[in-house]
């Protein structure tokens, strides 16, 4: 099937797509941002501290679900390259982010007769089945800006649309679960989860339309003949692009980092600042400046490249996990205060770690083809089952650190005393673990050399 040229491309002028259609490719985001932030701030607290799952074994349960996302993503990356030879789009995939709410509604409706490790098994399988839904939505909804006929700065512009309603989703979410759950029961978590489900089901069916439109004006470049024929030989080109290797190593620090902060986040508000409700506002303070600082990074890349502002993010991100130990040591009104002043920071260095990353995936999309091999759904699928394994070894990584420090877990109503080296893992886990795992991300990204603007 032929791709559509848009008439800008007819007319020799830089194909540019209109800020509605922007929206609306960007509004299946919204959803996206749901399911990232629900399961990653919330999961592993309500494993540990409702279901009365160990912390060592309710971190089992997020990471092993996303060992299939390992497989599963490049593989529907080949396949969705297949599907846009075959019919000149990749939307057939994206329909199954239109079922993604139930698995949400069912992960946090565990069973009043299940707890510990049965309840850890219902949620271990619900999630994996609501990741499988998402990367048939994810890999071909993320692929979209590389299959465009647009170029370096444009592409920029595509993501900061996608940040500014990612950011949303990431904040509606972050702010509305944590406060609907307070309470702490199983029926407020069930409840929550059916709420927010409703959200993804039409972020998703807004975003074929978008999908649809955005293609429609901009073109659409159809991969070449090589790809998707082989899902291991689509793996070996990606991973033999220098750059590419560099950016996707480095995200996948740069995600697990962020992961490990989500998850953590609950534990500090509960057992440091003995508030739960300081969840919603952290969460509130960290994600809402991503609304003002996704265009100003943008202003940023046109001026300097995208190269140092995700660098410089990265910096500030490492720094910031440092200075919330401080915070978290005054503890009472002051530490609350300071916490937060960090976290906006944090917040604004955030939403520069996610505009430049994804918007330089289409940047090596876009060499790989001008060397002669144009396979963006094979780089998306990496990409995105890179993005999977941070989401879980983020939390994975701080259970293990409750665990060593003798976290005890409890159920809900019954919370459970800590000892000093369980608190003290707590922080550590919070400040110096995420500081050292971006600095490893930082210095993968420093050896990208394919942004022209460096």
């Amino acid at each position: 099937m032929s791709a559509p040229v848009p008439a800008a491309e007819a007319t020799g002028t830089p194909a540019r797509a209109g800020r509605g259609t922007l929206a609306l490719y960007a509004s299946g985001s919204i959803g996206m941002g749901v399911w990232v932030t629900v399961p990653g701030l919330l999961l592993l607290y309500f494993l540990t501290d409702v279901l009365g799952v160990p912390a060592f074994l309710a971190g089992l349960t997020l990471l092993l679900p996303k060992v299939a996302d390992i497989v599963v993503h490049p593989l529907l990356g080949s396949r969705s390259d297949r599907e846009a030879r075959r019919f000149g789009h990749r939307r057939r995939m994206m329909r199954a982010g239109v079922l993604l709410g139930v698995a949400m509604v069912a992960l946090f409706s565990v069973p009043p007769a299940l707890a510990g490790a049965p309840a850890a098994l219902w949620v271990g399988c619900w999630f994996t089945v609501g990741n499988l839904l998402f990367a048939g939505f994810q890999v071909p909804y993320l692929t979209t800006p590389s299959d465009l006929r647009v170029g370096y700065h444009e592409r920029t512009r595509v993501f900061m649309f996608r940040m500014v309603l990612l950011t949303l989703g990431l904040l509606g979410a972050g702010v509305a679960a944590p406060a609907l759950v307070a309470a702490g029961g199983r029926g407020d978590y069930a409840l929550m989860a059916l709420l927010l489900a409703s959200a993804m089901g039409v972020s998703a069916l807004v975003a074929l339309v978008g999908v649809r439109r955005l293609t429609g004006t901009c073109g659409f470049r159809v991969p070449d003949e090589r790809a998707g024929h082989a899902a291991l030989a689509d793996l070996r080109v990606a991973w033999r692009d220098r750059d590419y290797r560099a950016l996707v190593l480095s995200y996948l620090f740069t995600g697990t980092t962020t992961h490990l902060f989500l998850a953590a986040l609950p534990y500090v508000t509960a057992y440091v600042f003995d508030d739960t409700r300081l969840t919603a506002l952290f969460m509130g303070l960290f994600l809402a400046p991503a609304l003002f600082a996704s265009p100003l990074w943008t202003a940023w890349s046109r001026r300097f490249g995208k190269q140092r502002g995700l660098l410089l993010s990265q910096g500030v991100f490492a720094a910031g996990s440092l200075a919330l130990l401080p915070g978290a040591t005054l503890g009472g009104t002051p530490g609350v205060a300071v916490t937060a002043a960090v976290v906006m920071v944090m917040g604004v260095a955030f939403a520069g770690l996610q505009l430049f990353a994804f918007s330089m995936v289409p940047d090596a999309v876009a060499a790989a083809e001008a060397a002669g091999s144009s396979k963006a759904g094979a780089y998306t699928g990496v990409w995105t089952a890179t993005e999977a394994t941070g989401t879980a070894i983020g939390p994975y990584l701080y259970s293990a650190v409750l665990a060593l420090g003798g976290f005890v877990a409890s159920t809900a109503g019954a919370p459970a005393a800590q000892s000093g080296t369980a608190l003290g893992a707590l922080l550590v886990g919070f400040t110096v673990v995420p500081a050292a795992l971006m600095a490893v991300a930082l210095w993968f990204q420093r050896r990208y050399a394919l942004d022209p603007a460096v």
